[in-house]
């Protein structure tokens, strides 16, 4: 029997009607899909060209998706009005260096990007929730139907993670600090040192990077902002984090209870346990 609802659907919003899956790169659009469907939501695709996998866009009927080219925003609007959504959710990433080379915008981007002061990801993303909301397409939380693949309070691969209290609270504190300030969304530290701070080159290379400092008892600590808007940039574990930290020497990582999403959750566990990492929800 499909579960009836999940808690972070907006109260009243009835998921029979149109909802439109706006997937980039990665795991995280199909398991979504997957989710939804055990929802019995009524979804459809808005995929990427060249970004969005393709085993993600055929699961849909030719009449349920539609293909947009990175940039081209007016597009993505048309693609959402003709789906006839009533509301939307965007997960999965876009090649980072896309976004500064190769990308050819439209008019209607050009507008927006020029309208923001600021230039991040909760300003650009924000600015185009607002563009599709002005089609009366409601934009979801981007944890939506997801439930069980949060991180959640304790350890998470066994009966303890040998997370020092000290260390934990110093990184949670480093780490929601440095995405207060719009740097990124995790942290290593090791004894009370900050080890590396992810910036725009995301959380796997910064995790590559702490193979050359080599230090001990390196601890990965990923968190939401103070404010987070859920509906877009919220922060994800997968897999390839894993063989990140396997690589880069890293063998714990603390992760917020709801706001990180592990892609996808028993997955995760069970790899985590064969790399000897241990994970802490917070």
């Amino acid at each position: 029997m499909a579960p009836s609802a999940t808690r972070f659907l907006p109260s009243g919003f009835d998921t029979s009607k149109p909802i439109a899956i706006i997937a980039g790169k990665g795991r995280y659009p199909a398991l979504l899909a997957e989710c939804a469907r055990e929802y019995n939501a009524n979804i459809k695709l808005v995929a990427f060209e060249d970004e969005t996998e393709t085993t993600l866009i055929e699961s849909f009927k030719s009449d349920n998706r539609r293909i947009v080219t990175v940039g081209k925003l007016g597009q993505l609007l048309d693609s959402l009005k003709e789906l006839k959504v009533a509301g939307a959710v965007m997960a999965g990433q876009i090649t980072p260096r896309k976004l500064f080379s190769g990308m050819v915008p439209d008019l209607k981007l050009v507008a927006l990007m020029a309208s923001l002061k600021e230039r991040n990801a909760e300003t650009i993303f924000g600015g185009i929730a607002h563009e599709i909301e002005k089609l009366g397409i409601q934009m979801l939380d981007a944890r939506i139907f997801l439930d069980q693949h949060l991180a959640t309070a304790g350890c998470l691969t066994g009966w303890s993670c040998g997370v020092d209290d000290d260390e934990l609270k110093f990184s949670v504190q480093m780490a929601r600090e440095m995405a207060r300030l719009d740097v990124g969304q995790s942290i290593v530290t090791a004894k009370g040192t900050v080890i590396a701070v992810e910036a725009f080159e995301g959380t796997d290379k910064m995790l590559q990077r702490c193979a050359d400092i080599g230090g001990k008892e390196m601890l990965l600590t990923k968190t939401s902002k103070h404010q987070q808007d859920f509906r877009f940039d919220v922060p994800c574990f997968g897999l390839q984090t894993l063989e990140s930290m396997a690589q880069g020497g890293v063998k714990k990582a603390a992760l917020q209870a709801d706001g990180v999403i592990l892609i996808d959750r028993p997955a995760v566990i069970a790899r985590a346990r064969e790399l000897k990492i241990d994970l802490l929800g917070f």
